[in-house]
């Protein structure tokens, strides 16, 4: 009996239709979970987000913090999805000072051996995402950790230390301090207003536009850099040389703003910064 070969060309187009009817063939379902939970003013407040998934977080006056989530996940059948939402979701963790929202799913192997150790592994590696929308106390520290998906920050002030792969952020600086790293995207940051109650400002960006938006005359002591494709787009007009040695170029800026008391550093690896002026006399 004779057997036919596959060429290597016509194997790959077999082996990529047949992914994609996979893909194509799993149902999806969205289920939200929600949980409310006392929080001290001043403490922290650690998220650590989905591999995938949206991130809101939003200051109000109640010394609460107000957890909505929607999960979405896909599988081929029912009975998948059944499995799946035992363990996708969030869990907290809770002490007097800080508070913990961690998601939980296939992604985190530590978790699943010590939930279900016989779980299917065909369902492993299967899409889902976590939006998360969060409610906390105005004064208040963050500390957030993600994968892919939008990020947004308003109206608390504190210190924030961000993680993110991969996102589409937008930052809104009320006070405190921020220590941010995006490995790709893009990411806006304002300080609406010349009063800004800030310690400091040092955030970096793989990949990606970096905006900033800032107030006429904020007391600062600027640095921007770009450290090797991209350019600076500076529409500031305080800025001035920290140094009369040093002109400002398209990939450094080493300005003083004001009275220059508050450090602020902002560096891009590839892409571009623009940086856009608020309250300017006409």
């Amino acid at each position: 009996m004779k057997i036919k070969r596959i060429s290597a060309p016509l194997l790959f187009v077999f082996l990529i239709t047949a992914t994609a009817f996979g893909q194509s063939s799993l149902i999806k379902r969205t289920s939200f979970k929600t949980d409310k939970l006392d929080f001290g003013v001043g403490g922290t407040l650690s998220v650590i987000g989905a591999p995938n998934g949206s991130i809101r977080i939003e200051g109000w006056s109640s010394r609460e913090i107000e957890i909505n989530a929607e999960i979405v996940i896909e599988a081929a059948s029912e009975a998948d999805l059944n499995l799946l939402s035992k363990v996708i979701g969030f869990v907290t963790e809770e002490s007097l000072s800080r508070t913990g929202i961690v998601t939980t799913g296939t992604h985190d192997k530590k978790f699943m051996k010590a939930v279900d150790k016989k779980f299917p592994k065909t369902l492993i590696g299967l899409p889902f995402a976590v939006n998360y929308v969060i409610k906390v106390p105005r004064y208040c520290d963050l500390q957030i950790d993600g994968g892919k998906g939008g990020l947004s920050i308003s109206g608390v002030e504190g210190n924030f230390k961000i993680n993110y792969l991969e996102s589409d952020a937008k930052i809104e600086l009320v006070g405190g301090g921020i220590f941010a790293t995006i490995g790709k995207g893009t990411l806006d940051i304002s300080i609406p207003m010349r009063g800004w109650r800030g310690r400091f400002a040092d955030v970096q960006m793989a990949t990606g536009t970096l905006s900033l938006t800032i107030p006429t005359g904020l007391n600062a002591e600027f640095d921007a850099t770009i450290l090797r494709t991209g350019k600076i787009e500076n529409g500031y007009s305080g800025f001035v040389p920290r140094s009369r040695k040093f002109e400002f170029t398209d990939k450094s800026i080493a300005a003083k703003s004001g009275l220059g008391s508050i450090p602020l550093k902002f560096t891009v690896g590839d892409g571009n910064m623009i940086i856009k002026e608020i309250g300017k006399p006409s």
